[in-house]
């Protein structure tokens, strides 16, 4: 079947004893035994919940992989992922991830429980020169967060496996609808699912999804020891947010083309980073990698002042994340990147300049407008770093 089919087939039938369209809601922490030492497969929700096991049933078979297992959140299923490694294991993660991620990479380096190094993973030699006896991981985002730089996954998966890496992939930024690293050979795959899997904006999740199902059985035993599990009603919203995925995601694409392309000729924007331009550094890989190119853009401001772009807008929020039905605006180096340390901001290109917006469904003319009202209202000068008065929560 075809992924439009499957997230509906996938999540219409799942309930064997009623036969409801709409998956059950077990809002239960606990299961009755049959009778002392057998239980019906669930006992407690930590552990199994059968709304989460129907979501994780769903997340598996639309990335193609084994097994997957819901977590609470997204930046969890990262960090249950990463407590699979020893101590000592060294990590190579793309240079300009996620804020959230390089923070938790940071941390655990600093506690001496993992090595790090920040790589741009688009330059093979330089992933090939960092690699050590002790490296254990190779960490891969694309598109990248939030310069959307796009890496050839299969290339990096074959030097990998030469030196018996194991390959994880945050797939956040396309979900399962415009990619399936597990085809190209990752052996992982985590998702926040706040972000397309839900769409809407009204809960926070993660998923982690396993190529084996014996790397699978390892990844739930971390969440069930380590308590990392989403529980049952947000794995609801997210199986009822997957039903609208596809018609989602060619929406979300066909709006952020139209605008990645405005945004393009606009004088007050100096680059735009987007892998559905022709005129983006890493066009052609896309189009081979990925079914689609998603709904995200990353513009440079080439002058006026940041704070009257991000505060000029009235249909786009200013706010934090992506992914959901409305169409938001953020400032990566003081918003969602503002945890990563200022030295790897810098050397990653994630400078004062840079506007990162999600696209939502709206009509993407009106969206056109707002942007253009906003960038019409920019002063000839920027603003000095100190201007700056967004934090990252």
């Amino acid at each position: 079947m075809r992924q439009e089919t499957r997230t509906i087939v996938a999540t219409t039938h799942t309930d064997p004893a009623y036969g409801s369209i709409g998956t059950p809601i077990y809002q239960t922490s606990n299961f009755r035994f049959k009778k002392p030492g057998e239980s019906t497969g669930f006992d407690y929700t930590r552990s199994g919940n059968p709304t989460r096991a129907t979501l994780e049933d769903v997340l598996a078979d639309l990335e193609g992989g084994a097994k997957a297992v819901a977590i609470a959140t997204g930046m969890a299923a990262i960090a249950t992922v990463l407590s699979h490694f020893d101590r000592g294991a060294h990590i190579i993660a793309t240079h300009d991830c996620y804020g959230g991620t390089a923070r938790l990479l940071r941390l655990l380096e600093t506690q001496g429980k993992l090595e790090v190094s920040f790589v741009d993973l688009g330059d093979p030699v330089a992933v090939r020169n960092e690699i050590r006896p002790e490296t254990a991981c190779l960490w891969i985002e694309t598109p990248s967060n939030p310069l959307l730089q796009v890496v050839d996954v299969r290339a990096l998966v074959a030097l990998a496996k030469v030196y018996g890496l194991l390959v994880a992939v945050d797939n956040t930024f396309l979900s399962p609808f415009f990619f399936r690293p597990l085809e190209l050979g990752a052996d992982v795959v985590v998702h926040s699912t706040t972000k397309w899997l839900n769409g809407h904006s009204d809960v926070v999740g993660g998923a982690i999804v396993a190529r084996t199902r014996e790397l699978g059985g390892r990844f739930y035993y971390l969440a069930n020891a380590l308590g990392t599990t989403t529980g049952s009603f947000d794995s609801w919203l997210v199986l009822r947010g997957i039903k609208t995925l596809a018609v989602r995601m060619k929406q979300h694409e066909a709006n952020a083309q139209q605008v990645a392309e405005f945004l393009s000729q606009h004088p007050a924007v100096s680059e735009v980073y987007y892998p559905g331009l022709p005129t983006h550094a890493t066009h052609a890989l896309a189009k081979e990698q990925f079914s689609g190119f998603g709904g995200v853009i990353s513009f440079r401001i080439a002058n006026g002042t940041i704070n009257e772009v991000l505060a000029g807008t009235k249909i786009f929020s200013l706010a934090e994340s992506l992914g959901g039905v409305e169409s938001l605006i953020e400032h990566p180096a003081t918003m969602s990147h503002a945890s990563m340390a200022p030295e790897l901001r810098e050397r990653a290109g994630i400078t004062n300049d840079l506007i990162r917006i999600s696209i939502g469904i709206e009509h993407a003319d009106d969206l056109i407008q707002d942007l253009s009202s906003a960038l019409g209202q920019a002063t000839p000068k920027l603003h000095s770093q100190n201007a700056f008065s967004f934090r990252a929560e």
